[in-house]
């Protein structure tokens, strides 16, 4: 068994490198349509450290997630556009909004109904589901360190997070060709879409990134320094037990700056490649996150699994629901619910198919969502602690 933190570093590094150099490979990346790099970067680690080929539970995890998960989501919010955003109308935002609504509803009536099976201990697995679900990966990873999620809850979570968007994904792909009858049952103003085409025309345009050694070193001196920073300022400020921890302080803090960094010239260190690097980061703290847990936890996943389906069929009722009153399309329906539950990798997918021209719908809304996913899921957090509480 490796102990010794620079070698298990150098693995974990090593799976990262490799999964993402696969998964953007043009003869490999076809292998991971149904389970994502994100999945077996996670994953490979836990197999790993389960195998007892590297230490579980070597001091290294504990510090890369302390330092790099806040510096890896200020990094991430830091290039965030919001003029770009707001382009999106009012329809589009509410859609989005009343989806991420309806994930948060769903979240809370699921683990109302299933908490009998999977126990109290849950309720901190399914805020980090519920921050997944109404932004991305790095809101759940955020999520579940600022609640303190075992890993023994977590890992079924990611597992259900796999299985049920891609299952969801499939499905609202193959309802496409419906959409014409969808619009008509609904009541839909197709204007909107064509108004939405046209704010849509400068948005979306690819921007060269220069990531190089010199770049890396600055960004991430900068980003650490930041990390830092906001755990100084977290120890200062107030904390309860069970509603907010110095954990959740500091990933709130890491997060406001970056949005606040995003409205300054900050933001131009995305031409320099802070997004690709908050990510190669993220990806990295998951990997220790992963090298923690053990495959013995899998087996509330199949239960949670269904749970998973009550959350998406809450958040599709509350989707038409408003789409009939709103009179939306349902490429917007579609698009909302994809940004909401896929984020930023099928998203836009999801919305090219329903209106050839208009995948930026998809990234724009996915991109509100990593903006609030992490409030979102630490509030739904509180929700079901207090039913827990309640019951």
């Amino acid at each position: 068994m490796v102990y010794h933190p620079i070698l298990i570093f150098l693995i974990l590094l090593s799976i990262e490198t490799a999964i993402l150099s696969a998964a953007a490979h043009p003869r490999t990346k076809k292998y991971f349509g149904f389970l994502p790099a994100v999945f077996w970067i996670y994953f490979l680690p836990m197999c790993v450290s389960s195998l007892g080929l590297i230490d579980a539970k070597s001091p290294l995890y504990g510090v890369v997630t302390t330092y790099g998960l806040p510096a890896s989501l200020f990094l991430l919010l830091l290039g965030v556009d919001l003029k770009a955003i707001t382009r999106l109308g009012r329809t589009a935002v509410l859609m989005f909004l009343i989806g991420s609504a309806g994930i948060m509803l769903g979240t809370a009536l699921s683990f109302a109904i299933f908490r009998p099976f999977v126990g109290d201990v849950f309720w901190s697995g399914f805020a980090a589901l519920s921050a997944s679900w109404t932004g991305g990966s790095a809101n759940m990873i955020a999520v579940k360190e600022a609640l303190g999620t075992p890993d023994d809850v977590f890992l079924p979570m990611v597992v259900v997070d796999t299985i049920v968007p891609y299952v969801w994904m499939g499905l609202l792909v193959s309802i496409s060709t419906g959409q014409a009858a969808f619009d008509h049952w609904l009541r839909a103003d197709r204007g909107v879409i064509e108004d939405i085409r046209k704010r849509m025309v400068s948005v979306g345009a690819a921007q060269k990134v220069t990531l190089n050694a010199k770049n890396i070193f600055l960004i991430a001196t900068f980003a650490f320094a930041v990390s830092i920073g906001v755990q100084q300022a977290a120890r200062i400020l107030p904390t309860a037990a069970g509603v907010m921890s110095f954990s959740a302080w500091t990933i709130i803090l890491a997060s406001m700056l970056g949005l606040a960094g995003s409205l300054t010239p900050l933001r131009r260190c995305e031409a320099l490649g802070s997004t690709k690097l908050g990510y190669y980061l993220l990806y990295f703290v998951l990997t220790t996150i992963g090298a923690k847990a053990s495959l013995a936890h899998l087996g509330a996943s199949a239960i949670l699994i269904a749970a998973g389906v009550v959350i998406i069929l809450v958040h599709a009722v509350v989707l038409l629901i408003a789409a009939r009153l709103l009179k939306a399309p349902a490429m917007l329906v579609a698009a909302a619910s994809q940004a909401n539950v896929g984020g930023l990798a099928s998203a836009p997918v999801v919305a090219e198919i329903y209106q050839p021209g208009l995948a930026s719908i998809g990234l724009l809304m996915a991109i509100l969502g990593n903006i609030i996913g992490t409030y979102l899921g630490i509030i739904v957090g509180q929700v079901c602690r207090w039913v827990t509480l309640l019951s």
